[in-house]
């Protein structure tokens, strides 16, 4: 089930624990966590950006994604890393756009209930789009 309200926040909601900074380690299972649950984007190496900075550019694809952000690769695995008290309770997210799309597509393909929470000033593309 997907709430989408444009203010306040409900209790009893998942909160991040995680301590920082991430390590390679925490990359490594992130990437297993991930995979085939996303889809994996090509990157390519851009010559005319690699002139402009003086040294190598290359650019992931990301716009590939089904809800065209890079996103959508945190969303999924914070909520894969949600304990079964915390699954139930579901998950809530303040974002104005692709974070809040990451989050509302994934947790609906796993059957958690999420709550997002939108900036009134946020374009009506994106509320839809996180929406459905």
């Amino acid at each position: 089930m997907l709430g989408l309200g444009r203010s306040g926040i409900s209790a009893g909601f998942a909160t991040m624990t995680e301590p920082l900074p991430v390590t390679l380690d925490d990359i490594r299972a992130a990437a297993k966590t991930i995979a085939g649950h996303v889809v994996r984007t090509p990157m390519r190496h851009s010559q005319t950006l690699s002139e402009i900075a003086g040294c190598d550019i290359y650019l992931k694809f990301e716009n590939r994604q089904f809800t065209a952000s890079f996103k959508e690769r945190g969303a999924y695995n914070r909520l894969m890393a949600l304990t079964p008290e915390e699954r139930k309770r579901g998950v809530a997210a303040m974002s104005a756009g692709n974070h809040a799309q990451g989050v509302a597509y994934h947790a609906q393909r796993l059957g958690l209930r999420a709550v997002i929470v939108m900036p009134r000033f946020t374009p009506g593309v994106k509320v839809e789009r996180t929406r459905s």
